[in-house]
C-alpha cells in the first residue's frame, strides 16, 4: 500500500468533513437548537456552516481569532478560551441544546488527539441535545451516543459521526 502523505491526509479528511457536514445538515433540518463550531482556525468551515444554515444561530469555540477577516463571527456569537471552560459555560447556556457540534480539534500528534477525544468525550454530551448530531475529526467515547455510518463520500477513519441519546 502506498503510504499517505500530509496532503493526501488532508484532502481525504476535508472530503469526508464535507460529506458528513452535507449530510448532517439534511438530519437537522427539522430540529431547533443552536450550532456549535470546536475550532475556528481560519473560518472556512465556519463560512461553510452559515452558509449552508443561514437561519441558524452558530457558536464558536476556540483559544483565539485567526481567521480570515470575513469569516469571523459576531463577538456575541464567540466562546474564546480554553475549551473545557468555554463549553462548560455553553453547558450552562444552551444545556443539551446544541443540534449539531462539529469538532475539527485535532492535530498532527497522537497526544494530543488522545488527551482532546477524552477531553471532547466527557464535555459534549452536556451540549448535544437528544437526537442531535457531532460530527468529529477525532474519534469520541461517549456513553450517550451512538456511533453513526458515515456518509457516501467520507473514508472510514477520517472522520466521525455521532447522534446523542
Amino acid at each position: 500500500m502506498t503510504k499517505l502523505t500530509r496532503l493526501d491526509k488532508l484532502r481525504l479528511r476535508l472530503e469526508a468533513q464535507n460529506a458528513c457536514l452535507g449530510w448532517a445538515f439534511g438530519q437537522i433540518e427539522n430540529m431547533d437548537g443552536p450550532v456549535f463550531e470546536l475550532g475556528l482556525g481560519h473560518g472556512r468551515t465556519y463560512d461553510h456552516l452559515r452558509t449552508y444554515l443561514p437561519d441558524r444561530d452558530i457558536f464558536v469555540f476556540d483559544r483565539e481569532i485567526d481567521c480570515y477577516e470575513d469569516c469571523t463571527p459576531p463577538d456575541d456569537r464567540m466562546f474564546l478560551g480554553n475549551i473545557d471552560e468555554t463549553l462548560q459555560s455553553a453547558s450552562k447556556r444552551f444545556p443539551r441544546k446544541a443540534a449539531l457540534v462539529h469538532s475539527d480539534m485535532g492535530s498532527y500528534t497522537e497526544a494530543h488527539n488522545a488527551a482532546m477525544s477524552a477531553k471532547l468525550s466527557r464535555l459534549l454530551p452536556e451540549v448535544v441535545a437528544p437526537g442531535g448530531l457531532i460530527v468529529s475529526d477525532l474519534p469520541l467515547a461517549m456513553d450517550d451516543a451512538e456511533t453513526l455510518p458515515l456518509p457516501p463520500g467520507a473514508l472510514e477513519g477520517r472522520y466521525f459521526l455521532y447522534r446523542a441519546l
